[in-house]
């Protein structure tokens, strides 16, 4: 086997999850993943499209999802057979600080003699924490880092000194050394995700299984796009906001790309898939005028694809307007947290929204050619109590009664964790968070809880971590009753959610009172277990279908693959050619 310049790896968020019997909850049924976690960072696109842009070789593999879909995958094994001059391995949600950790010390027992990188948003904010292990080599601090990772990696391989290589922590000899951050990109053109470096990196390995994002993607091919680094807006939750950047990533003002390499980026994702791209990121906080520029390109290009905006504030209606007149498919996304206006604000004054705006922006797009608009609520948020949840079910019933079928309302709780470097994690005494965990050992240990109770990071002044989960199956019952009534969800479906959570509520109520204690299991016991909190621990507020787009007959575009297959079968005829 070919040495590879950079083997990325994406853990677990618990390494052995296949033996521990972890009741997760609904932490993850509102995103793409399972609560493993297998959705891999997009940074590890974009830093792949730089590198071999360069001529290094980088290889992705997915790590989660094999061990998710094959119980018997062995990843010592695997990891031996392959041969990595370095390997990188993301913690960037906090999530992952059990199986990163793992993954690094098995990585080092496989290879003691390659350098282990990390990277991420969380790795960036605990990077002192872990240079201090025996495992990791190197830490990278950012979220813009292409260009230091190169550096890294190049001086690597030629015994270079690494003083100047910016945003490094490292150790040498027994000191730690922490380089300082050098100057951010002025775009952020670099975060392209070029799909067909990925298609080639799956012909070159034979491998395709270790570069999907995550598991069901083959149903629901959905690809997100960058449009900022960075945001405007100061969400006191939110590990991405403005002050969280400004902690973590030095990033002072949010960086967009240029309407012409979003759009292309979007148009080389459309050769391949029908399926919708989710920009990430508000679009409208660079201004109206890059707004149409990018509009105006997306109708150029003749994009079919369904394009999914991220709205943060509430938008005027010629922004509706201009992107029905510009896009032939398009949905809405909005996250107003909770009905209660007076907890909205406290997320972020400056964007701060009445419910009757939020109303008035849902009929106009309803009005137009929106296919569909998905509004989420949270659980754990400062000054909520068990009422003011109910109560925005309560507010969903009204969205129903007002609306047609394209709408529809999530609910889940905040977590695992409140985000290091988010308001409320740097200053819970004045949200009213009580955190239980504060450094990076303490959240790994916190990952490995029976429960997803005993697993939260926080309980408030308003609510305990039991209420919190009490009223999140509560909220999700009568919420999944509001869309059968509403017919947002089929009868089937929403029977099967109602009798998760009913189930998942006994699970918890067991696990609450010691009746499930592991250590007096016998192997059989724990196998039933093991089954029966995995049932409970996907899609137990909603079916996961519901966040699934509309599908196509055949999702993909197979003369664009076809087309990569040949341009990939040539470049390697030609590169053995001059070998030669």
């Amino acid at each position: 086997m070919s040495a590879i310049d950079l083997l990325l790896l994406h853990p677990p968020s618990v390494y052995d999850f296949r033996r521990k019997t972890i009741m997760y909850g609904p932490i993850s049924d509102l995103i793409p993943s399972s609560p493993v976690f297998e959705m891999y960072p997009l940074g590890f696109l974009t830093m792949t499209d730089y590198l071999e842009s360069r001529g290094l070789k980088v290889r992705i593999v997915n790590l989660a999802l094999r061990m998710m879909n094959d119980p018997g995958f062995d990843v010592a094994k695997f990891l031996a057979r392959l041969k990595p001059r370095a390997i990188g391995i993301d913690l960037h949600w906090l999530p992952h600080a059990h199986g990163s950790i793992e993954v690094a010390k098995l990585a080092k027992e496989c290879h003691p003699q390659v350098p282990v990188i990390f990277g991420g948003l969380s790795a960036t904010y605990f990077h002192r924490e872990l240079i201090e292990l025996p495992q990791v080599d190197y830490v990278l601090r950012g979220d813009a880092i292409e260009p230091q990772l190169f550096s890294l990696l190049t001086r690597l391989s030629s015994g270079q000194a690494l003083d100047d290589v910016a945003n490094l922590t490292w150790k040498f000899a027994d000191e730690v050394r922490i380089n300082p951050p050098g100057p951010l990109p002025v775009t952020a053109d670099y975060a392209d995700l070029k799909p067909q470096r990925i298609m080639k990196m799956v012909l070159r390995y034979r491998d395709l299984q270790s570069v999907l994002p995550f598991n069901g993607w083959w149903q629901n091919p959905i690809t997100a796009v960058f449009t900022v680094k960075g945001c405007a807006h100061e969400c006191a939750t939110c590990g991405g906001s403005h002050q969280a950047n400004e902690l973590i990533n030095i990033r002072h003002a949010p960086t967009f790309r240029s309407p012409q390499n979003l759009v292309k980026n979007i148009l080389d994702i459309s050769r391949f898939s029908k399926g919708p791209v989710f920009l990430v990121g508000d679009l409208y906080q660079a201004g109206e005028e890059h707004v149409l520029q990018v509009l105006k390109g997306l109708k150029s290009a003749q994009v079919k694809n369904e394009i999914v905006f991220e709205v943060f504030g509430m938008p005027p209606f010629s922004y509706l307007q201009a992107i029905d007149a510009h896009v032939a498919n398009w949905s809405l996304e909005l996250s107003p947290e909770s009905h209660d206006e007076q907890i909205r604000g406290l997320q972020d004054e400056k964007v701060f929204y009445k419910n009757s705006e939020m109303e008035a922006v849902i009929r106009e797009a309803l009005r137009l050619r929106c296919h569909r608009i998905d509004v989420f609520f949270m659980i754990g948020l400062s000054q909520q109590t068990r009422a003011s949840v109910l109560g925005s079910i309560g507010y969903c019933e009204k969205l129903f009664q007002t609306s047609d079928a394209r709408l529809s309302c999530f609910i889940s709780p905040m977590g695992p964790f409140v985000d290091p470097g988010s308001r409320c994690f740097e200053e819970p005494e004045r949200y009213g968070y009580t955190l239980f965990a504060r450094t990076l050992e303490e959240h790994r240990q916190l990952l490995v809880q029976p429960s997803w109770e005993q697993i939260l990071n926080y309980e408030t002044r308003w609510m305990s971590r039991e209420e919190l989960v009490d009223v999140t199956y509560d909220a999700a019952e009568v919420l999944n009753s509001l869309k059968l009534k509403y017919g947002r969800i089929e009868s089937g479906r929403g029977q099967e959610v109602a009798e998760r959570i009913n189930r998942a509520r006994d699970l918890k109520d067991r696990l609450r009172q010691g009746r499930t204690d592991q250590t007096v299991l016998n192997p059989t016991e724990r196998d039933m277990l093991l089954g029966e909190i995995h049932d409970f621990s996907v899609s137990t507020v909603c079916d996961k279908r519901e966040l699934f787009w509309r599908n196509h007959p055949v999702n993909f575009r197979w003369l664009g693959i076809l087309r990569t297959v040949f341009d990939f079968c040539y470049e390697e005829t030609f590169s053995r050619w001059r070998r030669r």
